[in-house]
C-alpha cells in the first residue's frame, strides 16, 4: 500500500518540465554546461536537480571537484526519461494525423553505406500510394541510430547490429560484401596478379566500428589476415569519408563491393586480395515496437517488413559476384 501511494504521488507531482531539464543535465559535462544548453542560469539548474532529486528520493549526479556522474538512480531515470521525451515529441504529429488520408511524417535513420535495391522500391511505391506523407532521413553511425530508435525519436532504423537491445526488433534486410580497395596513387594500384601477402605492412583507413568487438568484426579479421598496418591511419562513421581517404591514398580500406563497383569500373579504385569468401555483413531493419506511430509510419514500416518476408535472401544480397580487376587473369 505504501509502494502505491509513493508511486501515485510521484505520478501526481513530478513535473514534466524538471524531466527535460534532466535529460540535458544527464548528457552535459558539467552543472555550467548544463545551463548552458538550457540557457538558464547555474543556480536555476542546481534547484532543478534538488527539487527533482526531493521528488524522486534519491541522489541522481554526484558531483565533486572533478566529478560530474550518473548515479545508478539518475541511469535509470535517464533511460526513462529519454522515452518519455520521445513519446512527447511525437504527440503533435499523432494528433495531425486524423484525416482519412494517410499522412505523416516518416523519420528514417540510416547508416551511411546503405545501398539497397529493395529499399528503394519499397520507398517509389510508398510515395507513389501515399503522396501525402513526408519523408526525412539522417545518416548516423549504426549505434546513434539505434538509439533514435530506443528513444523514439526515429520511426525505425536501417543500419549494422552488434547487439541486440530486447525492447527493439530487427529484420535483416539485405546482406552486402567488404573487399579490400586502394586509390589511384597507391603502389598498389592496377597491379594485377596480387596475392594476400602483398598486402602485409600497408597502412589502412577504416570504419569507426572496425573493432573485435563492434559490428564490423568480420571485417576486422580480414584486415589481420592481411597483415595490414595495426594502425589505422584514418577513421570515420560515414563511408563517403572511409571511400573518400581511400581515393586520396591515405591507406587501404574496406569497402561494400556492391556499393563501389561503379567506382571500380571508372578508375577511381583498385580491389585487393582476397577475392574469394570475401566477409559478409547483414544491414537490419530496426524498429521500436512500443513506439506510437503516425500512420505514414505503421503504413511504411509495414511495406518494409513485407518485402523483407515476400523476398528471399538470394534476392537481397548484393555484391558477391561483382568483377575483381585485380585478380589474376589465370586464376580458375
Amino acid at each position: 500500500m505504501a509502494y502505491e501511494e509513493d508511486a501515485d504521488r510521484l505520478t501526481r507531482d513530478l513535473d514534466w518540465n524538471l524531466l527535460r531539464s534532466f535529460v540535458v543535465m544527464a548528457e552535459a559535462r558539467s552543472i555550467t554546461d548544463a545551463a548552458q544548453r538550457l540557457r538558464l542560469t547555474q543556480p536555476s539548474v542546481s534547484t532543478a536537480l534538488k527539487k527533482l532529486e526531493d521528488r524522486i528520493g534519491k541522489r541522481l549526479i554526484d558531483r565533486a571537484p572533478g566529478r560530474y556522474e550518473l548515479t545508478r538512480a539518475g541511469v535509470l531515470l535517464y533511460r526513462e526519461a529519454v522515452e518519455i521525451h520521445g513519446a512527447v515529441h511525437r504527440l503533435s504529429t499523432l494528433m495531425r494525423d486524423t484525416t482519412d488520408e494517410v499522412t505523416g511524417h516518416v523519420r528514417i535513420a540510416v547508416a551511411s553505406h546503405v545501398v539497397c535495391p529493395l529499399f528503394d522500391r519499397v520507398l517509389t511505391d510508398f510515395h507513389a500510394r501515399h503522396p501525402s506523407a513526408t519523408l526525412s532521413i539522417s545518416v548516423l553511425g549504426s549505434g546513434s541510430a539505434l538509439a533514435s530508435v530506443a528513444a523514439r525519436t526515429a520511426s525505425f532504423a536501417i543500419c549494422l547490429v552488434h547487439r541486440r537491445d530486447p525492447k527493439i526488433e530487427y529484420m535483416r534486410l539485405y546482406r552486402e560484401f567488404f573487399g579490400l580497395f586502394c586509390g589511384p596513387s597507391h603502389p598498389l594500384f592496377g597491379r594485377k596478379g596480387l596475392r594476400q601477402k602483398d598486402l602485409a605492412g600497408h597502412s589502412a583507413v577504416s570504419f569507426e566500428t572496425d573493432r573485435l568487438h563492434d559490428a564490423l568484426r568480420s571485417v576486422t579479421l580480414l584486415r589481420a589476415e592481411s597483415e595490414l598496418s595495426e594502425r589505422i591511419i584514418g577513421t570515420s562513421s560515414h563511408l563517403e569519408e572511409v571511400r573518400r581517404m581511400v581515393i586520396a591514398g591515405v591507406g587501404i580500406g574496406p569497402l561494400p563491393v556492391h556499393v563501389v563497383a561503379r567506382d571500380v569500373q571508372d578508375g577511381l579504385l583498385w580491389r585487393l586480395p582476397p577475392y574469394d569468401n570475401p566477409p559478409p555483413i547483414d544491414v537490419h531493419l530496426a524498429w521500436n515496437p512500443k513506439a506510437a506511430l503516425n500512420r505514414a509510419e505503421a503504413a511504411l514500416l509495414a511495406a518494409l517488413q513485407d518485402a523483407i518476408s515476400s523476398v528471399p535472401i538470394s534476392s537481397r544480397t548484393y555484391g558477391l559476384d561483382a568483377p575483381c580487376d585485380g585478380a589474376d587473369a589465370t586464376r580458375p
